[in-house]
């Protein structure tokens, strides 16, 4: 996996996310399906997701300070938000993602 795009159809991009991972192995791929559950829930419609994979291109690890993967990058809205792991916190993610308050 390159830099790809998942956009759902009709989309109003308003939260752009970015999810840095390294190869096609499990916890990769574990993120992705986490978070499009996630976005499908809880932004339905107003997203899209950038993935990068860092081995095949590792020097755009630095634009957005990446040092583990799997890393979600909320671009937008702003302020930029990282979130490291496998998503699976779906809690976690919310409130990282500011969808949710800190409780």
């Amino acid at each position: 996996m390159n830099v790809s795009e998942r956009t759902p159809p009709e989309v109003k991009a308003r939260w752009c996310l970015r999810l840095y991972i390294a190869g096609q192995n499990p916890r990769s791929a574990r993120a992705l399906r986490n978070l499009e559950v996630i976005c499908e829930t809880h932004l339905a419609g107003e997203y899209t997701i950038e993935i990068i994979d860092l081995l095949e291109n590792p020097a755009l690890a630095r634009s957005d300070q990446i040092v583990a993967v799997p890393t979600l990058v909320r671009k937008l809205p702003e302020p930029v938000r990282r979130i490291i792991g496998d998503l699976s916190n779906t809690e976690r993610v919310l409130v990282g993602l500011e969808l949710r308050p800190r409780t």
